[in-house]
């Protein structure tokens, strides 16, 4: 007879504080190319979740089009969801932030569905602050159409079918900054620990997170010498920190000399803890993020890690001050004025 492995607390190893396990959080099987970077930013999606014991029903799961807006069929199969129009995903999930608080927002978008027909879209998201996890799976080229230049390929970079680019690239963690984004991080999809403790940050941030996660093309656009490739990626890759995500479910108790670990206390009990490597870095201070940011582009350097964190702005609900019961749980009675209302605004126009 063999019993199932237990953790501390007495669950089962492989299942979370409301009883689901890592399974219960998957979804379709992928259609993307094997060995696509998208596939493993999915993988750690999933894990996040599943560390985390986010419930899925309440997850709505967001996409405009492009590769990198099929891959909500691969997670969360009891979670809600929409797949947008191209470049429109940031206005339909104000919405349905707006419609119904209670739900987290994640959305997935693309180099090409953010940096150029959704900019405008990604920038007013951005400004108003809607709270949702905004992911860029970012590979430079439009996979799904044959593998174009997109707004984020570097100049000089040459595509088998697309010659060479040449036309600077947009920064889409540059953008998120100017707007006044409160989270704003970059990684590597081959660096599967640092994805996952930044998308647990971001799943616990009380606003606009945007993660750019540099998602090689291995079809278009993963030759040696594209700073889009794997190869470029493990070569040149440069952490400004190691990261560790702490619920707030786990007591936050940690002992670190000044200087060399930073703990950020973010709104309602979890922290992040960062670890400097070789240069000193604060991410709450906003213009060295952008001079970091602005550093890395002029000397092709390839920075990951959270460059840029600020808790105090308020997000769009709390602005427009809307009640703290969802709008999509309010009765009839309170949405629908009564017939003397309505002619009372109909006599003011």
């Amino acid at each position: 007879m063999t019993t199932e492995p237990k953790s501390a607390n007495g669950r089962p190893a492989n299942m979370n504080t409301i009883g689901l396990t890592q399974v219960d959080y998957r979804g379709g099987d992928s259609t993307l190319c094997q060995g696509c970077g998208h596939n493993s930013i999915t993988s750690q999606i999933i894990a996040a979740a599943f560390e985390l014991s986010l419930q899925p029903s309440q997850i709505i799961k967001m996409s405009g089009i492009g590769c990198s807006s099929k891959t909500p069929a691969y997670f969360f199969n009891r979670s809600h969801g929409f797949n947008t129009l191209h470049g429109r995903m940031p206005s339909v999930t104000t919405g349905a932030v707006l419609g119904n608080r209670k739900l987290l927002a994640i959305g997935v978008s693309g180099d090409g569905d953010t940096g150029s027909i959704g900019l405008g879209q990604f920038k007013h998201m951005v400004r108003r602050n809607v709270p949702m996890i905004y992911i860029v799976e970012n590979n430079g080229v439009y996979g799904l159409t044959k593998g174009q230049f997109s707004a984020t390929a570097d100049v000089g970079q040459q595509l088998k079918y697309a010659g060479t680019n040449v036309l600077p690239p947009i920064d889409v963690c540059i953008e998120a900054m100017v707007a006044d984004c409160g989270f704003v991080a970059r990684s590597f999809a081959g660096d599967a620990k640092q994805v996952r403790e930044l998308l647990k940050a971001a799943m616990s941030f009380n606003g606009t997170a945007v993660l750019d996660i540099i998602s090689p093309c291995v079809t278009f656009n993963n030759h040696h010498d594209s700073t889009k490739s794997y190869d470029y990626g493990k070569e040149h890759e440069e952490r400004i920190q190691d990261i560790q995500f702490i619920p707030s479910f786990n007591e936050v108790s940690v002992e670190y000399d000044e200087g060399e670990e930073q703990i950020v206390q973010m709104h309602d009990g979890p922290a992040i803890k960062l670890k400097k490597l070789d240069r000193e870095y604060d991410p709450t201070n906003k213009w060295r993020a952008l001079e970091l940011l602005e550093d890395a582009r002029n000397n092709h350097e390839f920075i990951t890690g959270l460059i840029y964190i600020n808790e105090q702005r308020k997000t769009l609900p709390d602005v427009m001050q809307m009640n703290d019961v969802p709008l999509a749980e309010l009765p009839e009675a309170k949405l629908r004025p009564s017939r003397e209302a309505f002619a009372q605004v109909m006599a003011e126009l």
